[in-house]
């Protein structure tokens, strides 16, 4: 009997050995987020404009209802507009900007806009209803109705990185920002 068992251990040591690697490493682990970030002095989300802080937020304004967003807050110096979009039956999405006019300069002639836009996506989701009846002697029992509710569930955000989405909106703020200049 005591043979029987020599044998077997080397093939079960060997298969622990092998099980183990399959386990995921450390340097297998998925970095975070704000390991991508790399805080370059690029300039996809700022620009500078020949137009002080208010005309630069106006413009900005301007620029988003053209394209049909709602303005939720224009203040001096910020702007938020957002809008709705359902590209497919059970999905929407929703593009929020926000827009900070800096001054910049010694007598704050020039102003920077700092924009930044999030696209969330919401899906309908479908959830059944169901009703507790409470009875002393057997405790409570769950029934299931026959009614569902549809509801809409954000599934996914994201500040949107895209360069060349920031550029269309930078250059309708600058034809909005030379529109408005010459109205005067």
């Amino acid at each position: 009997m005591h043979r029987l068992r020599f044998p077997i251990l080397p093939l079960l040591l060997s298969a622990l050995l092998a099980g183990c690697s399959n386990l995921p490493s450390m340097r297998d682990k998925p970095k975070s987020v704000y390991q991508g970030e790399s805080f370059a002095a690029e300039e996809t989300f700022s620009r500078l404009f020949d137009a002080n802080v208010d005309s630069t937020c106006e413009a900005a304004r301007r620029a988003l209802l053209s394209q049909g967003y709602v303005i939720s807050k224009a203040d001096s110096g910020l702007v938020r507009g957002s809008k709705h979009f359902q590209p497919a039956g059970e999905v929407h999405m929703e593009i929020a900007f926000n827009v900070v006019c800096v001054g910049d300069g010694p007598k704050q002639q020039v102003a920077t806009a700092y924009v930044s836009a999030q696209q969330d996506r919401y899906a309908l989701k479908k959830s059944n209803q169901a009703a507790s009846l409470g009875v002393s002697a057997l405790g409570s029992i769950s029934l299931p109705l026959s009614s569902s509710e549809d509801a809409l569930v954000k599934v996914a955000s994201e500040t949107i990185p895209a360069g060349e989405f920031y550029d269309r909106f930078f250059t309708l703020m600058q034809r909005m920002l030379r529109e408005n200049t010459s109205e005067r």
